[in-house]
């Protein structure tokens, strides 16, 4: 190591945080009442598709390519937010990811079209991308090592959190105040996040980094040796299963399961809400586990319980059975989601953290979203078994890639 190399890795070791306090708090709040903001969005907008198309006359593929839109913005904000975060810092560029979200959201409300609103839901996506990996790269970098994991996992429960509030306010507001209504009141969260995001601080070790910032892009950062090709590749297979197994189980399961065998309670709300607090409650678990005894025995023992836990449930008939075990079920297959952000911060610098967190997230998030069509056309085509068995084989994959592919680096400074 040069006498330059030595010196910036003490100025590093310096600012590393040792303890939580007050900025590590706003940051893990700011960052994860805007992921909230994410689940929410999202959900409330399937609830009023309906509502749209009969106002405004859309067909079916035109209520269904709003969504669409939100998603291909929201990979496309990712990607480009993300980036500018690590040049510019998270904070402000945070902030502005509120901004556009907010404005774009409003002039939904004020559509009169399907062209306007397909317009404004796509930028609003824009907004929405920058969320995830730049909210999770802050309290990376804002959270002690030692916490790190969990921190990361209170970062994912606001998903969850945002989606359970849109599953309760959602039947309740927009029979009273409509679709325009409930994009208004889709505005309330980002107008939180953005106060509690003025109050933020970049992270020592980012300001610190402008200094010694590598010369290559961001992007170029994720692919720079043959070490990191390996760590991406093996991200790209871990997000895509999280996300394929999260909407195979919450979309196509419940719905093919009611169609099938008759069992209306997975499609009740009930079932959705108690399969929620099973995912939110593995959230909050896993950081803790994964701080305690390693990133990689983790998530390998959760990805063992998903394959178990999918293979058990796709058998059960009795109807209590089916609202517990759709809890226990959520628990590990969902319950993962909380560590990436610690895991990703680890394995990548300063100068690509924002932009490895969602470009890899966004990328897995893609793949997972034909989830459910490619399960339901194997279950169509072949048998419910054989679809049940696709899921399972992906978690053992995952397995595969975890074990091969990925360092431990439980407690390790940051890049």
């Amino acid at each position: 190591m040069s006498d330059n190399q030595a010196v910036a890795s003490d100025r590093f070791e310096a600012v590393l945080p040792t303890e939580v306090d007050a900025k590590a708090r706003k940051a893990l709040w700011g960052s994860a009442i805007g992921y909230a903001m994410d689940g929410f969005d999202l959900l409330i907008l399937g609830f009023m598709i309906k509502a749209i198309s009969a106002e405004l006359g859309l067909t079916q593929a035109q209520g269904a390519s709003l969504v669409t839109a939100t998603l291909v913005g929201a990979v496309l904000g990712g990607i480009g937010f993300g980036m500018l975060s690590d040049r510019y810092g998270r904070v402000r560029v945070l902030t502005g990811t509120i901004v556009v979200f907010a404005v774009f959201t409003g002039l939904c409300a004020a559509a009169q079209g399907y062209w306007d609103l397909l317009f404004y839901r796509s930028v609003a996506g824009l907004g929405l991308g920058g969320e995830f990996g730049i909210g999770m790269a802050l309290v990376a970098e804002a959270w002690p090592a030692a916490k790190r994991a969990r921190a990361s996992s209170y970062v994912g429960l606001g998903w969850q959190l945002g989606v359970l509030a849109a599953a309760v306010v959602s039947p309740l507001l927009l029979p009273v105040i409509g679709w325009r209504g409930m994009f208004a009141v889709g505005i309330l969260p980002a107008i939180a996040a953005y106060f509690i995001r003025r109050s933020l601080h970049e992270p020592e070790i980012f300001i610190v980094n402008t200094h010694h910032r590598p010369t290559e892009s961001a992007l170029r950062l994720l692919v720079k040796d043959a070490a990191t090709v390996k760590h991406s590749a093996a991200m790209v297979i871990l997000c895509s299963v999280q996300n394929f197994g999260y909407y195979g189980v919450m979309i196509w399961l419940p719905n093919y399961l009611a169609t099938r065998f008759g069992f209306a309670l997975t499609r009740s709300a009930v079932w959705t809400a108690v399969t929620i607090a099973g995912m939110a409650l593995g959230i909050f678990l896993f950081g803790h586990i994964a701080d305690r005894i390693g990133r990689r025995p983790a998530f390998f023992a959760y990805m063992l319980g998903a394959v178990i836990m999918v293979t058990l449930y796709s058998r059960l008939t009795d109807p209590f059975a089916l609202l517990v075990g759709g809890a226990a079920m959520g628990f590990f297959v969902n319950g993962m989601l909380g560590g990436y952000g610690a895991l990703i911060s680890e394995l990548y610098p300063t100068a690509a953290r924002a932009t490895a967190q969602n470009v890899l997230f966004n990328i897995g998030r893609g793949v997972g979203g034909f989830g459910p069509v490619v399960v339901g056309a194997i279950a169509t085509a072949y048998s419910f078994e054989v679809a049940i068995a696709l899921l399972a084989t992906l978690y053992i994959l995952d397995m595969v890639a975890l074990w091969s592919l990925i360092p431990e680096r439980r407690g390790a400074a940051l890049a």
